[in-house]
Formats: C-alpha cells, structure tokens, sequence
C-alpha cells in the first residue's frame, strides 16, 4: 500500500508542475482583466513617481519639514510638485500656509500670551498681547517665540517714537497703532535668543509673522493689541510679568512709569527701576483703574454715590448720618480702585503713596527726598491680561492679590 501512494504522489506532483506556468499565467491575465485604464494609469504614475524621486529625498524631506514646521504629507507633496527644488517648495508652503492662516482668521482666538519687553535701565516699556485658540498652543515654544518677537519689535516702535499714541502725556501708557504695530519688523535675534530658531525670518512683518506660526499651529494666532510707556523726564519705567513662562511672557503683565519730584534728579536710577517693578507687581495683583482720587472722572464718581446713597437710604437712619455713611465708603471706595491709596501688596502697613514717599530719600539727589514735601512720583502705569474683554473674566483679584502676595512671602519671585 504504502508502494502505491508514493506512485500517486509523484504523479500528481508532476501534475502540479507542469500546471503551475499555466496558473500563473491565466491568473495574471485575470488581474489585468479587472484592472481598468484608470487602475493601470495610477500604477504606472505611482511607477513613475519612483523613478523620479532623487536619492537625497528623505534628507530634503527633513530639511523642509525641520525649515517650515510644515506637516510631513504637506512638505513631501511640495516637493514633489516643485521638482524636489527646496527653495521653491518652501516658497510654495510658505504660500499654502499663509492662504491656510486667512481661512482661520474669523476663528475665536481668546487664549494666549502678552509679552514685555524693557528698554535698559528703566528707559520704557512695551507690552503686546497675541492670542491663539488653545492654551496648549498658547504655552508652545514657537508661540512664546513669536511673542517675545512681537514685545521687541513693539519697543523699538515705540522708542523711534511711532506707533501712535503721540498725543500721551510723558509717562503716561499709549496705545500703538495697529496697523504700525502689523507692519513692524521682526527684529533679529540676540543674546540667549540668538541660540533659537526664529519663530519667522528677521525682518519679516509681524502680520506675516503671525501667519506663519499660524500655519504650522493650525490655529488662529491675532496680534490684537500694543501698549508702550515712556520713561518721563529725568524718570524710569519698571515691569513685572505674573507666573511667567518664559523671559518677559505670561498671561498678565504690567509697567510703571516713576518720575522725580520738580527739581530733583534720581541718583539711583537701577534702585529706583527696581522699584517701579515692585509697584507693577502691586499694579498686575490689585488691578487699580485710577491714579488718585483726582483722577476719577466726575461722572464715574457720581455713579458710584448714587449707588451708595441709595444703599444708605435702606438704613432708615437721619439724612446727616446717611451723608456720612456715604462719604465714608467713597473714601473706602477710593482706595480700592485708586493706585496711591491702595494699601502695598508687599507690605499692607503702608499705601502706594507713603511707599513712595518713604522710598524717596534713598533714591533722590542729596539724599533729602524723604520730607514731608517730597516724594516720587507715578507718571503712569498700565495692565494688560490676556483675553482681557474676549471672555467672561475668570477668578477674583483678592484671590489674584493673595497669590501675589503669598510669593512674595516666600521669599522668591515669580
């Protein structure tokens, strides 16, 4: 039996050889049967498409993608539609990226960063503000780049004295001009910047700046807004950032502007810019809307002792007693949302104002500034947050104001 079955298998085995050549070939028959022009024409594309491809593709492949920030599929498909040339596929996504970016400019853009940047000692400040979509995008090292971008080119604005705003008194905050601010230029990198790759190329505009880290996001990302201070005659600016993410970048920053009293000179100018920067701080934690009392306009302090008055009136008690309870709490009003009389952030035993006038004898010429007569003055300040009338504002400012005030009790600064 088992003679037999070695027989039948070699007779089928041979069987089997001489059909295979056969098989193989009906069967690729078959397959070019159900292939269509359409199916053929993509094969020999693809085929074509191979034979084209240079040797270094991979490595312009990385390079264009390392250069751009660009998808790979979007990177390798310019490529291959500008002859694997890298400049003009660059070109070409650069294009792609800026038309992709003006698709995305009606999207809400509330989230973000503002950036600070400082003229040296103490000689002026400038605070943008760029909104992206996400706090994810907000917080990347190409957006903090861009923003940093944005701060610097702002300052160099404002110092060549354009920007708008001219009609500002010395010292007091200015707003740039938006459409200045779109067309200032990225400035070149320098110092620990210089190690990093740009978020746009040097001496590009902001707006086109702006469009292309939008591009490689894929989110909307708005310069929305400029504000520059200006160190007053004979005075300096300080700034501070809260919780920064980066030099001079986080979500709330803020300036002020201290000016000498009439006939003195600062002596310290480094120790008085010092001190402005303590004042921000006190600025980003208490968010003061005026100056002083003097400075409430007559309208907004009427509106605030109507609403007193009609408050005190519940009381039932006598007019004279209802007069006094009102002027009682517009002065405890005032020194809620005026700067000079809030109580400092750092040290509660003192207001702004007696800060000031303490501080004076250290810092002004002859070192007699500490009368009764004199005292530095607060030229101006300004705040800026980010979303800051986008959004339903989130939190408080006694909370703000007690973390502020818990850092600094920490002995370190944020």
């Amino acid at each position: 039996m088992q003679g037999v079955a070695k027989q039948c298998l070699k007779q089928s085995g041979s069987l089997l050889r001489r059909l295979a050549p056969a098989a193989a070939d009906a069967l690729r028959a078959a397959a070019a049967a159900c292939d269509g022009p359409a199916a053929l024409q993509q094969r020999a594309g693809f085929a074509a498409a191979a034979a084209a491809q240079p040797a270094n593709a991979m490595a312009l492949i990385r390079e264009l993608r390392e250069k751009s920030g660009a998808p790979i599929s979007d990177v390798k498909a310019c490529l291959q539609s500008c002859g694997w040339q890298l400049d003009a596929a660059y070109d070409a996504l650069r294009k792609k990226g800026l038309a992709a970016a003006a698709k995305k400019a009606s999207r809400h853009a509330a989230d973000g960063l503002v950036g600070l940047a400082l003229a040296p000692r103490g000689g002026g400040a400038a605070v943008v503000e760029v909104n992206s979509e996400t706090d994810f995008v907000g917080r990347s090292e190409l957006f903090r780049r861009l923003v940093s971008e944005a701060a610097r080119a702002a300052l160099g604005l404002a110092a060549g004295g354009a920007g708008g705003g001219g009609g500002a008194a010395a010292g007091a905050p200015r707003e740039l001009d938006a459409a200045a601010l779109a067309a200032a230029r990225v400035p070149s990198p320098s110092g620990y910047e210089a190690a990093a790759a740009p978020a746009a190329a040097p001496d590009a505009p902001l707006s086109e700046a702006c469009a292309e880290v939008a591009a490689k996001v894929r989110e909307n990302v708005r310069l929305r807004r400029g504000l520059a201070l200006d160190a007053p005659p004979g005075g300096v600016v300080g700034g501070y950032v809260h919780m920064p993410v980066g030099l001079g970048l986080g979500r709330i920053a803020a300036a002020v502007a201290l000016a000498p009293p009439e006939g003195q000179t600062l002596q310290q100018v480094d120790e008085a810019a010092a001190l402005a920067s303590e004042i921000a701080m006190h600025v980003a934690g208490l968010r003061p809307q005026y100056l002083s009392a003097s400075d409430v306009p007559p309208e907004v302090a009427a509106s605030e002792r109507a609403l007193l008055t009609e408050q005190a009136a519940g009381s039932g008690k006598a007019a004279a007693v209802v007069e006094k309870m009102v002027q009682g709490r517009l002065a405890k009003w005032a020194q809620e949302v005026c700067l000079l009389d809030q109580r400092f952030i750092l040290d509660d035993s003192l207001t702004v104002r007696q800060l000031l006038q303490q501080r004076a004898a250290g810092l002004l010429s002859g070192g007699g500034g500490g009368g009764k007569g004199a005292a530095l003055r607060v030229a101006g300040f300004l705040r800026v947050q980010t979303g800051e009338g986008l959004e339903p504002a989130g939190g408080s400012a006694k909370g703000f104001a007690e973390e502020v005030a818990e850092m600094a009790a920490g002995g370190g600064r944020p």
